[in-house]
């Protein structure tokens, strides 16, 4: 897998980095500035679309006092659907998952969490796949 990654044109690469700061317009992601963690030199990179592997320890320290989090830091959601605390923000996998903190599980409640992004749009009803893109976050 990690092989048709790297021969994948579509996708790039930030080793060495952390996230510095989301940036957002509009209410939507608009990008994020990358921190190198050995030079401390930053560079912009702008998505639409963010997705944080957090490994065994839930690190969401980047959702204080904009989510909520239970008592060991993992992500509060709506059981069984994959919505926050904030409207059109969805989180699943990691961040959500105390047992398994596997892939596979953030594979498949990934995809949950499309479809409750992609049924919150439907409800709001926005105007064109552009506005859809930007409009809800899966975390």
């Amino acid at each position: 897998m990690q092989d048709r990654a790297f021969f994948d044109d579509k996708i790039s690469f930030a080793f060495d980095s952390e996230i510095a700061e989301i940036k957002e317009s509009g209410g939507m992601l608009a990008g994020v500035s990358l921190r190198d963690v050995f030079t401390g030199a930053t560079r912009d990179l702008d998505v639409t679309g963010l997705f944080i592997a957090i490994g065994h320890d839930p690190r969401t320290e980047l959702f204080t006092g904009q989510l909520d989090l239970d008592g060991e830091g993992y992500i509060k959601v709506a059981s069984p659907s994959t919505r926050t605390s904030l409207s059109g923000v969805f989180a699943a996998g990691d961040v959500v998952d105390h047992t398994y903190r596997q892939a596979i599980t953030a594979a498949g409640t990934g995809a949950a969490a499309a479809l409750d992004a992609e049924r919150y749009l439907a409800a709001r009803g926005s105007r064109d796949a552009a506005d859809e893109q930007r409009a809800a976050v899966a975390v």
